[in-house]
This record gives C-alpha cells, sequence and structure tokens, in this order.
C-alpha cells in the first residue's frame, strides 16, 4: 500500500467495504466527445448551430462514485485529479469539496477521518461535518443495494399506457427511481438521491417537519419564476393529504418536489420541511420528464423489489373484485353495486346521501354494458390495505367515457369502495 493510500486510510477502508475497489459497475458518468484536432472544417455560409447542452442529471454524483472506486483501487493520483475537475465543474457539491480537501490533506499528513478538517473549523461548522457524511453514507448504501435488473416496487401492480412513467421514494436510501412505462412494462431510467423532512417521514399534521408515506400523483408544474431561489430549479406539487390520509385525519398542504437554492448543489439526509429535494440538474430531469395528474408518486418507508410477474395473482384477484362491481352496475341492480362500497364510503357520507347519485349514475347507463379502459393498480398497505385504482369507464356504443379514480380497502378479507370520484 503506497503512503499516500496510507495516509487516505478512512477512505479507503470505507470505499472497500462497500466494494468500490472491485470495479463495480454503476453511475458511470455520461461520455464526452474527444476533440478532432486534426479535422479541417469546410467553411459553410450557415451559421453554426449552438451546441446541445448534454444532460447533466446524475453525472455529478457518478463521478464522485469513481474518485471512492479509484481510492479504493488505490489509484490516488487519478482520484486526485479527477476530484479537482468535479469540484471545478460543481463548486457548490459540498460533498465534493470535502472528499477533494481529504485527498489534498493526505499529500501531507495521515487522515484521522473521513472529513479530516482542522479543529477550529470542525466548531465553527456547526452540524456541517456530521451532515455530509451522512450524505456520502446515504448515495454509498444505495449504490450498495441497487436494485436487482428487472425488478420494481411491489406497489406498481399495474399501470396503464397513459402512466408514461412512474416515481417510487424509497426514504431508507435517500432515493428517488424514475420509471418509464413502455409496451414491455416498467424499466427504471434514472435514479437521484434525495433528501425528506427533517423530522423523517410519515408526516401526521401540518408542520410537524415529516415526509408523507403514501401513494400520490403529481398535480401541477410550478415555474421557478414564480418561485423564490430557495426552491431552485422548480418543483412538482403532489396530493397530499390524499384521500386515504384525509379518511386518517391527517393535515398539512404543500408538498412538493423541488430544486436546491444557489450555493447548495444537494441537501442532508433530512433537510427540508416535508417535501422531497433533489439536485437541480435531476430535478430538471423530472420536469422534463413526467405528467401532470398522470405520473403516481410512491414514497415508502423502504421499497420492496419483486419480478413483475409476482404482481399478476393480485391483478388477476382484485380485477375479478372490480369486474363484478361493474356487471352489477351495468346490469342496473342497485342492491347488488351497493355492496361493494364501505359503510365509511367517501369520509362516512351515509347511505341515504349517496345512494341517489348512484342511481342516477347506472340509470344513466340505459342498459348498456360497461367496459373499463386503461386500468391503472397501485396497492399501498401500512396498518391497512388500500388498491388506487385509475381507470376509463365506457358504455358500450361509445369511444369514450370518465376517468375514475377510486380508493377500495380490504375489510374482513373482503374489497370495498372508501371513495370513488371522476379525474378532470
Amino acid at each position: 500500500m503506497s503512503r499516500f493510500l496510507t495516509h487516505l486510510l478512512p477512505l479507503a477502508v470505507l470505499t472497500l467495504s462497500l466494494g468500490l475497489g472491485s470495479g463495480h459497475a454503476w453511475g458511470k458518468p455520461a461520455k464526452t466527445a474527444k476533440a478532432h484536432t486534426n479535422t479541417r472544417v469546410k467553411p459553410s455560409a450557415k451559421p453554426t448551430p449552438p451546441p446541445v447542452k448534454a444532460p447533466q442529471d446524475g453525472v455529478a454524483e457518478a463521478r464522485l462514485i469513481e474518485v471512492y472506486r479509484l481510492i479504493g483501487k488505490a489509484d490516488t493520483h487519478n482520484a486526485l485529479q479527477k476530484a479537482e475537475r468535479l469540484v471545478k465543474d460543481f463548486p457548490t457539491f459540498a460533498l465534493a469539496q470535502l472528499v477533494y480537501g481529504d485527498l489534498l490533506t493526505a499529500r501531507s499528513r495521515p487522515l484521522t477521518q473521513f472529513g479530516d478538517v482542522p479543529a477550529e473549523l470542525q466548531k465553527s461548522s456547526g452540524n456541517a461535518l456530521t451532515e455530509l457524511k451522512d450524505e456520502s453514507h446515504m448515495r454509498l448504501k444505495a449504490l450498495r443495494a441497487r436494485p436487482p435488473a428487472g425488478t420494481v416496487p411491489a406497489e406498481f401492480v399495474q399501470l396503464a399506457p397513459q402512466n408514461k412513467h412512474a416515481i417510487a421514494i424509497d426514504a431508507s436510501h435517500s432515493r428517488l427511481y424514475l420509471f418509464e412505462n413502455k409496451g414491455n412494462g416498467l424499466s427504471l431510467v434514472a435514479d437521484y438521491y434525495i433528501s425528506v423532512g427533517k423530522l423523517g417521514i410519515e408526516k401526521k399534521v401540518e408542520g410537524d417537519q415529516r415526509t408523507p408515506l403514501g401513494i400520490y400523483f403529481i398535480t401541477s408544474q410550478l415555474d421557478p419564476k414564480n418561485l423564490k431561489d430557495f426552491y431552485g430549479a422548480g418543483a412538482l406539487p403532489i396530493n397530499y393529504p390524499n384521500v386515504l390520509d384525509l379518511k386518517r385525519g391527517k393535515t398539512g398542504s404543500g408538498i412538493w418536489l423541488h430544486g436546491t437554492p444557489p450555493g447548495e448543489f444537494s441537501r442532508r439526509p433530512l433537510a427540508s420541511d416535508g417535501c422531497v429535494v433533489l439536485a437541480n440538474p435531476d430535478l430538471e430531469k423530472l420536469l422534463r420528464t413526467v405528467q401532470i395528474r398522470s405520473t403516481p408518486v410512491l414514497i415508502s418507508r423502504s421499497l420492496k423489489w419483486v419480478p413483475p410477474q409476482s404482481l399478476r395473482p393480485r391483478s388477476q384477484e382484485f380485477t375479478a373484485q372490480l369486474n363484478a362491481w361493474l356487471k352489477a352496475k351495468s346490469e342496473g341492480n342497485i342492491h347488488q353495486v351497493s355492496q361493494f362500497y364501505a359503510p365509511d364510503f367517501n369520509n362516512g357520507k351515509p347511505l341515504t346521501e349517496w345512494l341517489p347519485k348512484l342511481r342516477q349514475e347506472v340509470a344513466a347507463t340505459q342498459g348498456r354494458t360497461l367496459a373499463i379502459k386503461d386500468l391503472s393498480l397501485l396497492h399501498w398497505v401500512d396498518t391497512s390495505e388500500t388498491m388506487v385504482v385509475t381507470f376509463g369507464e365506457v358504455a358500450e356504443g361509445q369511444r369514450t367515457g370518465n376517468t375514475r379514480r377510486q380508493y377500495w380497502s380490504r375489510q374482513h378479507n373482503q374489497w370495498k369502495i372508501i371513495y370513488e370520484g371522476v379525474n378532470g
């Protein structure tokens, strides 16, 4: 082991313990085209268009992981060079600055810890050093626990073609996963480090500085021009509190996916008042990608990754119940239809209040068979079991119909509707 690597022992032990010295292939930065110095350019009357800006999402983290990997492989020369270029390109990336500082310090003396700064600076920085160590730990933890290839979160039972993308957040790994919904199912296209509430997760009341857990949908996209600089590149609000939250008496609002303020590339793992915070380049990717109202956002304590085919039995079991409800409605059997609704349907509205509206809906079909199009099933389990169901309800002879969203709850081993509404 070289003297330089001996001096870097705290960093080297960290990277080797996570397998970063073994050539783990993950998060490689995008390749940069080399300049062709010997190529003669022919004159042209047309002006040369400006170069297209390469996507920057995930690049800074991938380059930091490469520095870690080089340290683990004892390639300290390249590690220092790459760290220097990284902080030059992303000067507000505080964690990268810390690693670069360690690399420089190790040239003259052994490190005593990861983030080996003078004692007087540690005192003046408050909790900043601890927070940067926490950020490094969460980034490396997510690297070590990559989702198995071809797996999806267990909550994504079935997504309709209209759900072109889906987002899943694993709070235990400070990670957001972005999926694309193709014809052959979901594929993971990107994942990013994120921050959540200062006091963690499981939001219950307004101002508790926690991030909610559950299944939500993006409701709008906010222009950064109309926001404070604190929110960075923009914001994507979600529909907290959702139906289940309201039913449980949860309060609060204004939960967004948003960026970081100037001078702060990323924030510590527990940093927000309840929002989910991404680095601006990562948020910009989401802003370019997701669709309003149709993009689900799953926020979980810890994601369970499963093969998609393992979800088929759950989909088939629930779809049978949904089709039974639709058949009763098509036949105009009000008594039978009403059996599918829970006593606490729509937050406990009495039967006499909502049954007349249901009668009107059944009468409007005039005996025509109803069909379900573009079915989406999102399964949420905590103290109870809930299925968030979105579909198009189309009557025979019509091309289009209402888009419905229902919340079903498993009660005494039977699925019951606790909420039903029409999406705009």
